[in-house]
């Protein structure tokens, strides 16, 4: 006589008890799942904290998936997100019926009282998705490894470059602090009380703030050149110029250099270690201590750097959202713009509709969190083939005249010596090796102006130019702008042989 299981289970065609714990159950977490989407629907801010944890798919019930597609829709709408607006965007759908209806939504937000635990949920939940990616892959390639046809090595291949997908598609990379990339992290230096005189973030270079006074809260700026004018190298020294000596945090988000190779470079500007040395690892026995010896004001700096590739403007306005509030963030920069995307699927669209949708998004994200954004951007090739000094212009601007309109300031870098021209083009015929001029051609709140910088190629750092003591500005009247009484000069003045390389 067969003994009776007490375990719950159900009779099968065969008329024998099936025990379902046995059973297997893809992997789930439904209660999660639930627990999520209720947090999302009480908490605006919520959102911020999983947006680039989430997408629709890794929910397992299909009307979770429904339900996450309309608040993430909602969200790239910038409309906000809460019972009403989602109950309302499943009706348009025609799918408030399939998902249970506004009972159920109701339901869901009886879940939870708060989004406290939200982003650890939303882990779990991407887990189980991985996991149940992971078995139907491993399915698939158990069933192809059976037949006799197969081709061991694109077995092999095939294998390698799904799990690959599983990886790069779902487990999204953070940012990296500057003290974290070098194992160490001090207090923030003091901050606002070292730039009395001006409105804004300053730059670092004295001749820029006189234009700018100093980057306004909620502008965008554009900074753009051709390839090998120095744009990432600009950017790395205003933004060691702003951390280092104003304490104030900066945000660095960088599509084309890893982290490891921004910091790299920051290490150069700050030791005065040429980048080649460092790259090769040939350094002296003094060169080693100075590196770690003088390495110490760039550890405790407060740079964040995320080098998420391909990163959507989306993941962008969530990853600020967050920085600013939680590390107090007051700049943000992007390299570049044209390596941004907008994750959308619309049909019909071209690339300079995507590029105008990034250019809009971010003057949002400076208006909504009022820091100013400076963004990076390539010039078209109309530069190289203009007579002349090849001065760029705001036409040159690629791909989309968008960016124009919608950036507060639009600057260019220019270095003659790229072009092989080592005079300038003023009345004196000055020398332009190892110079630079910062053009600002666009100036919403201000006039325009062209900015001579040096340029040490060895360092990839830009500095102020001295003349007689005076910041170096092509026009007269903006040097009568009074800077800060404690502005600090960049140290190496005008002597090329004080600087330590």
């Amino acid at each position: 006589m067969e003994a009776k299981s007490s375990a719950p289970g159900f009779t099968g065609d065969t008329g024998r008890l099936v025990d379902l714990q046995q059973a297997k159950l893809p992997p789930q977490a439904v209660d999660l799942e639930e627990v999520v989407l209720g947090a999302l629907l009480i908490d605006k801010r919520a959102l911020d904290e999983v947006i680039d944890i989430l997408t629709p798919e890794v929910f397992y019930r299909d009307s979770h998936r429904d339900i996450f597609a309309a608040i993430l829709g909602l969200f790239q709408a910038n409309e906000p997100v809460d019972l009403l607006t989602v109950t309302n965007e499943l009706k348009k759908k025609n799918l408030l019926d399939a998902i249970g209806g506004s009972y159920y939504l109701v339901q869901l937000t009886n879940r939870v009282s708060s989004s406290a635990h939200i982003e650890y949920h939303s882990r779990i939940v991407l887990q189980k998705y991985i996991l149940r990616k992971l078995i139907a892959v491993s399915s698939e390639i158990i069933e192809n490894a059976y037949r006799d046809e197969t081709d061991i090595f694109q077995l092999l291949d095939e294998a390698e470059n799904k799990l690959f997908e599983i990886t790069s598609g779902n487990l999204k990379r953070h940012f990296e602090s500057a003290d974290s990339l070098i194992r160490q992290a001090i207090e923030k230096i003091e901050k606002m009380s070292k730039r009395e005189g001006l409105s804004g973030i300053s730059s670092g270079f004295a001749a820029v703030d006189r234009v700018t006074s100093g980057w306004q809260p909620s502008d965008l700026v554009i900074l753009a050149a051709r390839p090998g004018m120095g744009k990432t190298a600009f950017m790395l020294t205003m933004a060691k110029n702003i951390a280092i000596r104003y304490g104030v945090p900066v945000a660095i988000f960088s599509l084309e250099m890893s982290s490891v190779q921004l910091i790299t470079r920051l290490i150069s500007s700050e030791t005065g270690l040429s980048a080649e040395k460092l790259r090769r690892g040939d350094l002296t026995d003094s060169e080693w201590k100075r590196l770690h010896g003088e390495i110490k004001h760039l550890q405790n700096a407060p740079i964040f750097i995320d080098d998420t590739p391909a990163l959507s403007i989306f993941d962008l306005r969530a990853k600020c959202r967050r920085l600013v509030s939680q590390q107090d963030v007051q700049l943000i920069i992007v390299d570049y713009l044209q390596l941004m995307t907008t994750r959308t699927t619309t049909k019909g669209g071209n690339r300079e509709q995507e590029i105008a949708s990034i250019s809009r998004n971010l003057k949002s994200i400076a208006k909504e969190l009022n820091v100013p954004v400076i963004a990076l951007s390539q010039l078209s090739r109309a530069v190289e083939t203009r007579g002349g000094t090849k001065r760029p212009q705001l036409s040159d601007l690629r791909e989309s005249g968008a960016i124009e309109q919608d950036a507060d300031i639009v600057g260019f870098i220019y270095r003659p010596e790229y072009y092989h021209i080592l005079e300038w083009d003023d009345d004196v015929g000055s020398p332009a090796q190892n110079q630079a001029e910062l053009i600002i051609a666009k100036h919403r709140n201000g006039k325009t102006a062209n900015v001579r910088l040096k340029f040490i190629p060895e360092m990839a750092l830009f500095e102020d130019l001295e003349s007689d003591g005076e910041a170096v500005l092509l026009d007269s009247k903006l040097n009568q702008m009074e800077l800060p009484s404690n502005y600090e000069v960049p140290p190496g003045g005008d002597d090329l042989d004080a600087l330590p390389f």
